[in-house]
C-alpha cells in the first residue's frame, strides 16, 4: 500500500538566514542646494530601507555628487562595479532609472555584467528586478525614455546659448576680473589689478611658472580659492575678453551622450563682438603678449627630438595633489645620483604647495618586482598587471591592479653608507687624506 507522508517544513530563526548583502547607488547631477539635500534623502532613506529587512545585509553607500548619469566613468559607479566583481555585493538599490544612468548602452552592458555575476539590481521608482524574465525589455524600453529625455534638455540648453550668442550676449561670466551683471560683463576691480600684474609679469620676461610662484608668494588667491597654476595663466592671458572685446561660440559640446568639449574649427559659426564691454587689458598690450607667446614656444619647442617614455610614465600619482609624477636626473653632487620620479607640484612649486615625497626609480623597480614575485624588474609583466602607483603618506606608497585589487607598500630611502659603493669609499678616503695632507703641509 502507498503511503505519503507530510514533510513539515522547518523555519530558520532570522539569525540563520543567509543574508543578501545590499548595496545603494545614489547620483545627484547638480551641485545646487536642492541637489545635494536630495543626495542626502536618497542616502537616509536606503539606509533605513536595507536595515529593516532581516533577510538583507548593508554593504555600503555610493553616492556621486554633480555628475551626469550619461557619463560612466563616475568616481562612486565604477568603484561600487569594482565591489561587485570582488564578490562584495549580492543586489544593486538604486531610485530609479535615470539617476543609474541616462545612456542606454551603460544601463545595459552594466546590468548584463552584473547578471552575468548573478547579482541583481532593483529600481526602485520602476519596481524593476533586472534578473526578472521582463526586466531587460522594461530596461531597455525606460532607458530610451530617458536618453531621450537628455538628449531633449540638451538640445534646448544649446538653443539658449547659441541664441545669447547671435544676440552679442556671453553665456557665462565666471573669469577672474569680471563679473556677469544683466547679461554684460562688469569689471571686479580687485581682480582686476591681479589681472594686469599678470600681463605685465609675462612681459617683464617672466615665465608662466615664475608668475605662479609670485601669486602664491604674495598670498593672492584663485576666483575659486583652488590652487593656481600654469594652465589658469594661459587662459588668462590668451582671453580676448580682458580688451573689452569678445569672440563667442569658441567651443561647442560635440554631443548630449559624451558631452566631450570640442574646439570650434569651423562647424559652427562664430561672433566677434567689438566693444562689449569695459577692458581690463589695452590691446596693444594684448598683441604684444600674444606675439611673445608665440615667440616662446618656437624658441623653446624641441628640435627634433623624439620623447622618451619610461615605465612609470604617467603610472605614478601623487596622493596629495593629484598630479602625476615626472622622471627627473638629479644634477651632479646632489643627494640623488640617480633618477628620481617626483611631483611636478613639488619640484617648481614648493613643499608649500605640495609636502609630496619623490622616490628613486631604482626603489621603485625593487618594489614592483618583490611585489609581483620576481627577481629583477620586468617591464612585460608590470604593464599587465599594475594600473596605477599612489604616493601616499611618506615611506608608503599603494599599488592599483588592473584587477580592481590594491597592496600598500612600505619603503624607505637607503642611508647614505648602504648606498656607497666601495669605489666611491675609496674616493672619499682618499680626498680626506689628501685635506689632512694638505692642512699639514700649510
Amino acid at each position: 500500500m502507498r503511503e505519503v507522508k507530510k514533510i513539515e517544513t522547518v523555519v530558520l530563526p532570522p539569525q540563520l538566514l543567509e543574508k543578501r548583502r545590499v548595496a545603494v547607488y545614489a547620483r545627484v547631477s547638480g551641485r545646487k542646494d536642492a541637489a545635494l539635500d536630495s543626495l542626502s534623502a536618497q542616502i537616509s532613506h536606503y539606509s533605513t530601507y536595507i536595515q529593516r529587512r532581516d533577510d538583507w545585509e548593508f554593504a555600503g553607500i555610493y553616492a556621486d555628487e554633480a555628475v551626469t548619469g550619461t557619463k560612466e566613468r563616475r568616481a562612486e559607479f565604477q568603484r561600487l562595479l569594482n565591489d561587485c566583481r570582488n564578490g562584495k555585493v549580492d543586489m544593486v538599490v538604486t531610485k530609479s532609472i535615470s539617476r543609474f544612468a541616462r545612456n542606454t548602452v551603460t544601463l545595459l552592458e552594466t546590468v548584463r555584467e552584473l547578471k552575468q555575476l548573478g547579482i541583481e539590481v532593483y529600481f526602485e521608482c520602476e519596481n524593476i528586478h533586472a534578473l526578472s524574465g521582463e526586466g531587460e525589455l522594461m530596461l531597455t524600453i525606460l532607458a530610451s525614455f530617458a536618453q531621450e529625455e537628455s538628449r531633449s534638455a540638451s538640445e534646448n540648453q544649446k538653443w539658449r546659448i547659441r541664441k545669447m550668442f547671435q544676440e552679442g550676449r556671453p553665456n557665462t561670466g565666471r573669469m577672474l576680473g569680471y563679473k556677469l551683471v544683466d547679461g554684460v560683463l562688469t569689471v571686479i576691480p580687485k581682480e582686476a589689478v591681479i589681472v594686469r600684474l599678470i600681463f605685465e609679469s609675462y612681459l617683464s620676461g617672466m615665465g608662466r611658472d615664475r608668475i605662479v610662484k609670485k601669486l602664491i608668494e604674495l598670498g593672492i588667491p584663485t576666483r575659486s580659492n583652488a590652487r593656481w597654476n600654469t594652465q589658469v595663466i594661459v587662459k588668462i592671458l590668451k582671453n580676448e575678453k580682458y580688451t573689452g572685446n569678445m569672440i563667442l561660440q569658441k567651443t561647442f559640446r560635440l554631443d548630449h551622450v559624451s558631452k566631450k568639449q570640442c574646439r570650434n574649427n569651423g562647424e559652427l559659426p562664430k561672433y566677434h563682438v567689438k566693444n562689449s564691454h569695459e577692458a581690463i587689458v589695452d590691446n596693444e598690450t594684448f598683441m604684444l603678449v600674444q606675439t611673445e607667446m608665440v615667440r616662446r614656444a618656437e624658441y623653446y619647442a624641441p628640435k627634433d627630438r623624439v620623447k622618451k617614455l619610461y615605465p612609470f610614465t604617467s603610472i605614478i600619482r601623487c596622493a596629495i595633489c593629484g598630479k602625476s609624477y615626472r622622471r627627473k636626473l638629479a644634477n651632479a653632487g646632489s643627494k640623488y645620483q640617480k633618477p628620481v620620479w617626483i611631483c611636478p607640484t613639488f619640484n617648481v612649486y614648493g613643499k608649500d604647495a605640495c609636502s609630496s615625497q619623490q622616490i628613486p626609480e631604482s626603489i621603485l623597480m625593487k618594489v614592483v618586482a618583490e611585489t609581483l614575485g620576481l627577481d629583477n624588474f620586468c617591464m612585460e609583466s608590470f604593464a599587465a598587471v599594475i594600473l596605477t602607483i599612489h604616493i601616499e603618506a611618506p615611506g608608503f606608497l599603494r599599488l592599483v591592479n588592473k584587477d580592481g585589487s590594491e597592496q600598500q607598500i612600505e619603503w624607505r630611502n637607503p642611508s647614505r653608507s648602504e648606498s656607497w659603493t666601495e669605489d666611491m669609499r675609496q674616493a672619499a678616503r682618499e680626498k680626506a687624506l689628501s685635506m689632512f695632507e694638505g692642512r699639514k703641509n700649510e
